[in-house]
């Protein structure tokens, strides 16, 4: 009575189980990718024009793919050519890519059957009593070998979903390599900016230093003559000293730019060329940066793309957890040839099965559901990651275009007061060497002078560095991929 309720109740079960599952075929469990209504992306305002755009000195047309070339500078161009092909960041991403894809390309085989090839010829003696014979049986070659086929039937959609998270992962790879070619155009520009502008403020510097020294002679001229004392020639000699003193921190400071533009082309320190370090003044934009608006930010920037493609990955692996409460079903296909070797190739050597292999836990899905809870969190937080990447990515756009537009205000101002000071230093000098005015109206005049050109110097630095902010923000220039690279969106 048992052995019948195991023989047959057993084989209609198997296959009940398989005509549900070709019921099933169709069913891709989990839930099916799409960006909720609710995401800052989506938001009209996230999409607006940037209320910081209104300057003249922006214009509302798309950034070109390569934004450096803005600055009509070639040697800017050639720095930053070498540094996307040779940066060591972006061989990192490049290689943080291929293996993504080498991920994917695994999920991919999981549709594909799997074949597998046995060959074993042995030497020996089998056994008789195994065999119900009671006399030895002679030593002897035997040979078993044959070819295996097996097929995972993808009735939920687990390996569906796999690969869709494998794709996405392949994705946001490619993002993240885009985000690393961005980011390192902007710093080879801003490193070259930084030389140059350390060059120019070494050149005002050291022009505030002549005219002090001449002062310092004057001074010492009149002195002799009786129109002054040695307090006075100390106190110029101070101010001299002083500014020879604000030397050191520019050169240092030009040298730590180079070493960092050298590092960033992929080369040591010192291997810059010479003619590199000759430059004496930053690059300079000739026309309005063109900055698009809202919805072209969204869909330039990588960080975003990458933010919205571990979402959609996030998502798939929802799909690949509930898989696990159903069923797995492989179908696998076996034949070959067993027995002694002169038998090799007979047909009554020969064997074959065919059969399903159906696998499912029960009663308990406690793991199963766990693992759902866990991937159902991961998409929460990817998605709050995402919508504060984009937040983010509109916050950094309008701050950048904020600081620019101020700073540009700022130098225009403090270039009107150098001129004034130039101005008053020029009249005070003439009035002192002609004794209409003391000599410490004079000084002052050299030291506000020597403040203000230091104050322009540092504020034009400051106004190449925050140009590149602008275009950094804005995301471009990872538009053209290299050889060897493809974009998988």
């Amino acid at each position: 009575m048992f052995r019948h309720a195991l023989r047959y109740p057993l084989g209609r079960t198997v296959v009940a189980t398989l005509v549900v599952a070709n019921i099933a075929a169709c069913t891709t469990v989990g839930p099916d990718y799409v960006l909720p209504q609710d995401a800052a992306f989506k938001r009209t305002d996230a999409q607006a024009p940037f209320s910081a755009a209104r300057e003249t000195v922006f214009r509302s047309s798309p950034l070109p793919a390569h934004w450096w070339r803005l600055y009509d500078s070639a040697a800017l161009d050639r720095l930053i050519e070498k540094a996307l092909a040779a940066n060591t960041d972006l061989r990192l991403a490049s290689a943080n890519l291929a293996r993504a894809r080498a991920v994917l390309e695994e999920a991919r085989m999981g549709e594909t059957p799997a074949v597998s090839l046995s060959v074993a010829p042995s030497y020996g003696r089998a056994s008789g009593a195994a065999k119900g014979i009671n006399h030895r049986l002679a030593d002897g070659w035997s040979h078993d070998g044959g070819v295996g086929v097996s097929y995972q039937l993808d009735l939920f959609g687990k390996i569906a979903r796999g690969i869709e998270a494998a794709s996405a992962d392949t994705d946001a790879a490619q993002a993240a390599y885009d985000l690393a070619r961005v980011t390192v155009a902007a710093d080879t520009a801003k490193a070259y900016a930084e030389a140059c502008s350390s060059a120019q403020q070494m050149e005002i510097a050291q022009r505030s230093i002549e005219l002090q020294r001449q002062f310092v002679q004057a001074t010492e001229r009149l002195t002799a003559l009786g129109r002054g004392t040695t307090l006075d020639i100390a106190r110029a000699k101070a101010q001299f000293e002083k500014l020879r003193a604000a030397l050191p921190p520019l050169q240092a400071q030009q040298k730590g730019a180079l070493y960092r533009l050298a590092v960033l082309t992929g080369d040591v320190p010192n291997a810059l060329p010479a003619t590199i370090g000759q430059c004496r003044q930053p690059p300079q934009l000739t026309q309005p940066i063109p900055v698009s608006d809202g919805a072209g930010l969204l869909r330039r920037r990588p960080d975003i793309r990458q933010a919205e493609r571990s979402l959609a990955g996030a998502t798939a692996r929802i799909g690949v957890a509930t898989a696990e409460l159903y069923p797995g079903i492989n179908i696998g296909l076996s034949a070959g040839s067993t027995g002694p070797m002169s038998k090799l190739g007979e047909t009554h050597a020969f064997r074959w099965s065919l059969g399903p292999l159906i696998s499912w836990t029960l009663p308990n899905t406690s793991t199963a559901r766990s693992r759902i809870a866990q991937a159902e969190a991961g998409t929460q937080a990817a998605l709050a990651k995402f919508d504060a990447t984009v937040l983010n990515a509109l916050r950094e756009t309008e701050n950048a275009l904020t600081v620019y537009a101020r700073e540009l205000d700022r130098n225009a101002r403090l270039k009107a007061a150098r001129d004034q000071s130039a101005i008053a230093s020029r009249q005070a000098n003439r009035l002192y060497r002609a004794g209409r005015t003391d000599f410490l109206t004079a000084l002052d005049a050299e030291r506000t002078l020597a403040s203000d050109e230091s104050a322009l110097a540092a504020s034009s630095a400051k106004l190449a560095g925050d140009q590149i902010a602008v275009f950094l923000a804005l995301g471009g220039g990872w538009e053209t991929v290299p050889a060897g690279s493809s974009n998988t969106k």
